[in-house]
């Protein structure tokens, strides 16, 4: 059985047609390779086949489209490199930043130290020098004449708690008796003429008396 040989029209016509079926899927690969990148998204087989719309099949056999793939993932992991060593060069800047802040700090904190060991050894020394000018027999002597002292000052703070209180007793029965007087003084006031009245008769009756 002899097999029909294909018009050599029509296999330049389908060669053609493959071909410009390759070229536009090459060009979307181009594409989504350029808007990936664009968006800084991830680059790869899988990506950009669901960008362009071509199979997996497509990339892997096609040298082209899998040169334009591998050239898009080796610069993007050149700049994920890249933009690790920049945060690395940050991170370093940043803690060499808090390092020389903090040994700053540190050199304060030891000056201080240093200060207030040195107040403490000038009052330590006060101290001692205070001690050497009293004798045990004056310090003795004053703790004794200290204690009589406060006993003094509860005895007269007692004593003049009792004297305030007989100044209010004395002050209250003064003004009872200024009371009383008035009101003597008023008594008399009005009896006055009734008084005047019998003064005559007691004498009336005292020279009678006499007779």
């Amino acid at each position: 059985m002899k097999t029909a040989a294909v018009p050599e029209p029509r296999t330049a016509a389908a060669l053609a047609a493959r071909r410009h079926k390759t070229d536009t899927a090459l060009k979307r690969v181009r594409e989504a390779v350029t808007r990936l990148r664009r968006e800084k998204a991830q680059v790869s087989v899988a990506a950009v086949a669901r960008r362009a719309n071509v199979s997996r099949t497509f990339l892997y056999d096609n040298p082209e489209a899998r040169a334009v793939i591998a050239s898009a993932m080796a610069e993007a992991g050149d700049r994920r490199t890249q933009l690790l060593a920049d945060q690395d060069e940050e991170r370093e800047a940043t803690w060499r930043e808090r390092a020389l802040n903090a040994e700053d700090a540190l050199k304060t904190a030891h000056g201080e130290i240093l200060a207030q060991r040195t107040r403490i050894g000038e009052l330590l020394g006060q101290v001692r020098d205070l001690e050497a000018e009293w004798t045990e027999e004056a310090i003795q002597r004053i703790t004794t004449e200290n204690t009589t002292l406060k006993q003094r000052v509860r005895q007269l703070t007692a004593d003049n708690r009792t004297l305030d209180e007989r100044l209010k007793a004395a002050r209250s029965n003064l003004r009872f008796q200024d009371r009383r007087v008035a009101d003597l003084e008023a008594r008399i006031v009005g009896s006055g003429p009734a008084s005047s009245a019998a003064e005559p008769e007691s004498a009336a009756s005292g020279e009678e008396h006499g007779s």
